[in-house]
């Protein structure tokens, strides 16, 4: 069944062992975002050691979520040479590693045998799908969920190929 989407932090409280994200676009327009991309921009970074400055409050969740034992995975397909936002997402990736999630990077053109939904999506327990919607220009439009085994299974398949090819972020150069 296809439904409009919780709130995200619920569906990840809810979550019991696995949350995994597959984001293939290479530019997302975020309006609560744009003041870390325009500092970013500007020439700011992440300092490593003032994590109180870290983005909040979505660090506090990932750390929470894993010291409940949930696994996080995150896996990136980019377009190389890679988009400026893809470079601002690398930069600040360090902070989404500290609080527990596990990232990966795919070069788009290392993925062309793989068969991969046409959103963004995470996968909750491999049986939950929250799809995200988003325009051409990257603006977000909205999610939905479902629960339906064939949907999972497809995402599930989906990303196990791109997290086996790609390079973990502590090796990926840009």
């Amino acid at each position: 069944m296809w439904r409009s989407a919780p709130a995200f932090g619920e569906l990840l409280a809810g979550c019991q062992k696995s949350a995994v994200h597959l984001e293939m676009r290479d530019h997302y327009e975020d309006p609560d975002e744009a003041p870390r991309v325009a500092a970013w921009k500007a020439g700011h970074r992440p300092d490593p050691d003032d994590r109180a400055s870290w983005w909040r409050p979505w660090l506090d969740m990932v750390a929470e979520t894993v010291a409940r034992g949930v696994v996080i995975r995150r896996a990136r397909v980019v377009s190389e040479p890679v988009s400026e936002y893809t470079r601002y997402l690398y930069d600040g990736t360090f902070t989404n590693v500290a609080a527990g999630e596990q990232i990966r990077w795919l070069a788009r053109r290392k993925a062309s045998d793989l068969a991969l939904p046409g959103n963004d999506f995470w996968l909750f327990d491999d049986s939950l799908v929250r799809f995200g919607y988003f325009s051409g220009e990257g603006a977000y439009l909205g999610d939905e969920v479902t629960d339906e085994p064939s949907v999972a299974k497809l995402c599930a398949d989906a990303f196990e190929g791109v997290w086996t090819r790609a390079t973990p972020h502590a090796e990926y150069r840009i």
